[in-house]
């Protein structure tokens, strides 16, 4: 198999690199090192907040757009063809959170690998998850054989 670590990133993420540094920083300096994925619907998400949050903001959104093309060549979509097969798997671990996160575990489910994100609705569903604060400890330490 293979010795890279993968880890599944949570929408929030994307924005996070979208609108901010150390995100985006942690991305590039781990690329190639570490197997990024994401699911389909998250760029999707992430696209969408861009625009609003930078509305709000009074800010133009093409820099966050910009910054969201240049992760897509980091972070591998998922398609939900991919992952479909583990969302009644999903659904079952986060019925009592957010059932609309289900894309997400179903990926962490489908790569056998743990959730970065700032959402706490992921923690209790039995699937390991890391925060920016903590990441690259997950990414530094020795390589994980699957």
């Amino acid at each position: 198999m293979t010795n890279q670590k993968r880890l599944v990133l949570d929408a929030n993420i994307l924005l996070r690199a979208a609108l901010g540094i150390r995100v985006l920083n942690i991305l590039e300096t781990y690329d190639g090192l570490v197997s990024f994925h994401t699911p389909d619907i998250c760029f999707r998400d992430a696209r969408k907040y861009v625009g609003v949050i930078s509305a709000k903001q009074n800010l133009d959104a093409t820099a966050g757009f910009l910054v969201l093309d240049r992760i897509a060549l980091i972070v591998q979509t998922v398609d939900q063809g991919l992952y479909e097969e583990h969302e009644a798997a999903a659904k079952a671990r986060m019925r009592h959170r957010d059932l609309e996160d289900w894309p997400i575990v179903a990926t962490s489910l489908l790569l056998k690998c743990p959730i970065w994100t700032e959402d706490q609705d992921f923690f209790g569903s039995g699937i390991a998850t890391w925060t920016t604060n903590t990441v690259e400890l997950y990414m530094q330490d020795s390589p994980l054989i699957i």
